[in-house]
C-alpha cells in the first residue's frame, strides 16, 4: 500500500510549480523555466497516475460499502463490481509504484563513449574493437546515430583507444550500465598453442554536456595543435589538423584528430571536454549524497569488472546479475542485442530506487 501522505506531497510540489512558473518574475528566467517546465513535465504523468490510483481508492471504498449496506440483487452487483476492481488495483498500484521512481535528468542526455585497451596487449586492443562493433550494433538497432570523436588504432588491428559519441532518445539512459571493466577469455589469432588468454577493455560512457551544463572559463584552457597520425592520407599527417586540449585547473586533457580540419577537431574536442567536466563535477555530488553506500548499478563506478566475455563457452556473465540473468549467449550480446542485460539492471536499480522511496 503506498502512503497517501507522500501521495499528498507530490501534488502539493506539482502545484507549486505550476504557480512558480505563472510568476511574472520566474518567467523572464529562461534557466529557471527550463528547469520547471521539465520538473512540470515529469510530475505531470506521476500525478495523473496519483489520480487513477486515488479514484480506484475512493470506487473501492464506495463499493466496500454498499456491499455492508445493500441487500439482494444490488449487494451481488456491488460484490461483483468489487471483485473486478481488486483485480484492476495491483497493475495501477504497480504503474504509480514505477512512475514515482525518480529519474536522473541525465538519463535523457547523448553519450560520449570512451573504449580503451587495457592488460592484454594487443589481444586487449582487438576486443577494444569488438566492443565499438558491438555498441554501434546495438545503437543501429535503437535507431540511434553515432559519429567518431578520436581514435588510436592498436598495432594488429583493433584500438588502443576509441571515442565516439550516440544520439538519440535516452541514450545515456541506457549506455551508463556499460561503464567498467569488460573481460575477453578467447583464443588469440597470434597464439599458436591454443592457450586461452584473459585481457580487458575499459569503458567509460559519459553524459554529452551541453554548453549551460558546465562553465567553462577560455583562459582555463590550454590548446595545442599537432600532425595526426595513423591513416587519414596526406592532408592528415602533414598539417597540424590535429587538437590538444588542457583545462588547466582539473588537469583533465582531451585530444582530437579524426577529422582534416582543425576547427572540426576543435570542436570535437570541446564536447569531450565539457562531457568529463561535468561527469567530474556529477561524481563529486554523487560522493556528497551516497558517502556511505553506492547503489550496485548506477554508481558508475569504471574500477569494478562488470563482465565476462567467454568466447570458448559461447557465454557472456555479466556479474552485477544474479540467476537466469545472469549468462547470456555470447553471439547473441555480440550481435548488439544488449538489450536483456541492460533491461535487466535496469530493473535492479528501479527496485532498489522503490525500496529507498
Amino acid at each position: 500500500m503506498i502512503e497517501l501522505e507522500k501521495l499528498e506531497k507530490v501534488k502539493r510540489r506539482f502545484e507549486e510549480v505550476e504557480s512558480l512558473m505563472a510568476d511574472p518574475e520566474v518567467a523572464t528566467d529562461p534557466d529557471q523555466m527550463q528547469e520547471l517546465g521539465q520538473e512540470h513535465s515529469r510530475l505531470e504523468e506521476v500525478v495523473e497516475a496519483i489520480n487513477r490510483y486515488e479514484n480506484l481508492l475512493q470506487e473501492r471504498d464506495d463499493l466496500q460499502e454498499m456491499v455492508r449496506t445493500e441487500n439482494g440483487e444490488m449487494e451481488e452487483l456491488a460484490k461483483e463490481e468489487l471483485n473486478q476492481l481488486e483485480k484492476r488495483m495491483p497493475a495501477v498500484e504497480e504503474d504509480l509504484k514505477q512512475k514515482l521512481i525518480p529519474k536522473d535528468p541525465e538519463d535523457e542526455k547523448n553519450a560520449i563513449i570512451e573504449i580503451r585497451a587495457g592488460a592484454g596487449g594487443d589481444e586487449a586492443a582487438l576486443f577494444a574493437g569488438d566492443l565499438f562493433e558491438l555498441y554501434t550494433k546495438f545503437a543501429k538497432r535503437h535507431g540511434w546515430t553515432y559519429e567518431m570523436m578520436d581514435v588510436s588504432q592498436g598495432t594488429q588491428g583493433g584500438f588502443r583507444e576509441v571515442i565516439f559519441g550516440v544520439k538519440g532518445e535516452d541514450v545515456f539512459g541506457t549506455f551508463k550500465y556499460e561503464a567498467g571493466v569488460h573481460r575477453v577469455q578467447r583464443v588469440p589469432e597470434t597464439e599458436s598453442s591454443g592457450r586461452i588468454h584473459t585481457s580487458a577493455a575499459t569503458v567509460a560512457v559519459l553524459p554529452e554536456a551541453e554548453e549551460v551544463d558546465v562553465d567553462i572559463n577560455p583562459s582555463d584552457l590550454k590548446i595545442e595543435t599537432f600532425k595526426a597520425t595513423g591513416p587519414g592520407g596526406q592532408s592528415v599527417n602533414t598539417t597540424d589538423s590535429a587538437v590538444r586540449i588542457k583545462h588547466i585547473p582539473s588537469g583533465v586533457e582531451v585530444s582530437c584528430q579524426d577529422e582534416k580540419s582543425q576547427h572540426k577537431n576543435r570542436s570535437k574536442a570541446m564536447r569531450v571536454m565539457r562531457s568529463r567536466l561535468y561527469e567530474k563535477k556529477l561524481q563529486e555530488q554523487r560522493e556528497e549524497r551516497e558517502q556511505a553506500r553506492r547503489s550496485m548499478v548506477g554508481s558508475g563506478d569504471r574500477s569494478a569488472k562488470i563482465r565476462t566475455y567467454n568466447f570458448p563457452q559461447d557465454r557472456v556473465t555479466d556479474h552485477r546479475l544474479e540467476g537466469g540473468q545472469k549468462n547470456h549467449s555470447l553471439q547473441t550480446i555480440m550481435d548488439g542485442n544488449l538489450d536483456p542485460i541492460i533491461d535487466a539492471l535496469r530493473a535492479e536499480e528501479n527496485a532498489e530506487k522503490l525500496a529507498n522511496l
